[in-house]
């Protein structure tokens, strides 16, 4: 459910035909309770993240009011982290870039980001040593990070307060990263040996059973 972008009553129906009966609640519930520690754990097994650090904000829509949705990911489009707030300034910018430096625990050498000056501030005041670039064109990187939580939003009829979307978005961000792979840099037969690869480490993170 955290990986795919599904709405609760759409797993309660694939539920139903493998004859599982059980209300979308449920599923909700399960969510809420399996989602992030199933991503904090797919966190620690993944390696260190890289040292060029991409950073955006989309506006989402939170019970018909406009929030902004932060969000860093490393050159290899691995999700750094993710805020969800009610503005879009400098003393945001701060908080994001705090955050992301406690959780990591290290500086990047390189952050890229749009024309925002909010950025600015934050990395004058919060990572002053690593090297700033400006540009939007150089940042797709994380501009198409956001795609797979718009497919969500929709899925899920956007959600009813900022702390859901924080709670949820962060779960997923977690979770949906270790399976899709960058299939046009492999072959067929590496992309098959990552795949199996990462199938592996999520049957071991969710406890499920593994296949013959």
């Amino acid at each position: 459910m955290e990986r795919f972008p599904l709405s609760y009553r759409e797993v309660e129906e694939l539920m139903v035909e493998r004859g599982v009966v059980v209300s979308h609640e449920t599923v909700r519930r399960w969510c809420a309770k399996f989602g992030q520690d199933y991503a904090n754990r797919l966190r620690r097994r993944r390696p260190r993240p890289g040292d060029k650090w991409h950073m955006d904000e989309v506006f989402i829509n939170i019970n018909g009011r406009q929030h902004y949705l932060w969000r860093a990911v490393d050159q290899d489009a691995n999700v750094l982290d993710i805020l969800v707030q009610s503005r879009r300034n400098a003393k945001t910018a701060k908080k994001f870039f705090g955050r992301l430096l406690k959780g990591l625990q290290y500086v990047p050498r390189l952050i890229v980001t749009d024309k925002l000056r909010s950025y600015d501030v934050a990395h004058r005041q919060v990572m002053p040593s690593a090297e700033h670039r400006h540009s939007k064109y150089l940042n797709n990187r994380a501009e198409n990070s956001h795609q797979p939580t718009r497919q969500r939003e929709h899925a899920m009829r956007r959600s009813r307060s900022a702390g859901s979307a924080q709670r949820f978005l962060s779960a997923f961000s977690g979770v949906s990263p270790p399976l899709p792979a960058r299939r046009h840099l492999l072959t067929t037969r590496e992309y098959r040996h990552e795949m199996t690869e990462r199938f592996r480490t999520w049957r071991q993170v969710t406890g499920c059973p593994t296949t013959a």
